[in-house]
């Protein structure tokens, strides 16, 4: 499973099986950012909260689907690529961003995806929405592809989370996908700063 440059990878090993001992237990070693998985404010925020401080229904959102095709490795998305802040406060608690880049899991040019300006990233969190990406990153991801232009650090981050909004990331977004939509995020209930979630969409 591609994970983000210098995490560990994902790991499942029997830890019992059922010739030596009449039973299955898997031993997962995986970190809180490995594949579909919810950000925590506390990912990049000195006081931000744990994902066990949110209640389950936290992670239900209705969701306004923006497709943004055609972008090229690396390309800012900008304030101007999203809807206005009037338009995204209705009826919508998450703004989920499909730009094509589940297309290239599993080979190095899905790091090379195109990201959030800290405006966008504001865009965003002033509306008081949380972001679906299709991406591994609201933020550029170090490669040795990056540009010089790019922002340093995790701005985008750092306004959605510093707002109190989740993230999440590593979506599978099919065409088939309606512009709006209840997408169902729910993380394990644990003291840290994310988890991997099942991510499943339904009707609104």
């Amino acid at each position: 499973m591609p994970v983000y440059p210098g995490d560990p990878g994902v790991d499942a090993e029997a830890s019992a099986t059922m010739d030596a001992d009449g039973y299955r237990v898997t031993r997962l070693s995986l970190t809180t950012h490995a594949g579909t998985h919810v950000d925590a404010p506390a990912h990049t925020e000195p006081d931000g909260a744990t994902l066990d401080e949110s209640d389950v229904g936290d992670f239900r959102f209705h969701a306004r689907l923006v497709d943004l095709p055609g972008l090229d490795d690396r390309e800012p998305i900008t304030p101007a690529m999203l809807p206005d802040a009037a338009d995204l406060a209705a009826e919508t608690d998450a703004l989920v961003v499909r730009t094509g880049w589940g297309d290239h899991w599993g080979d190095e040019r899905y790091f090379d995806h195109p990201y959030l300006t800290p405006a966008a990233a504001r865009h965003v969190a002033d509306a008081g929405l949380a972001l679906g990406l299709d991406t591994i990153n609201p933020d550029p991801t170090p490669t040795e592809r990056a540009h010089d232009d790019e922002p340093a650090g995790v701005p985008a981050h750092r306004e959605l989370l510093g707002a109190g909004v989740s993230i999440v990331e590593n979506l599978v977004l099919p065409a088939a996908l309606p512009e709006r939509f209840v997408l169902r995020a729910y993380p394990l209930r644990v003291d840290a700063d994310g988890a991997p979630v099942r991510a499943v969409a339904e009707p609104s």
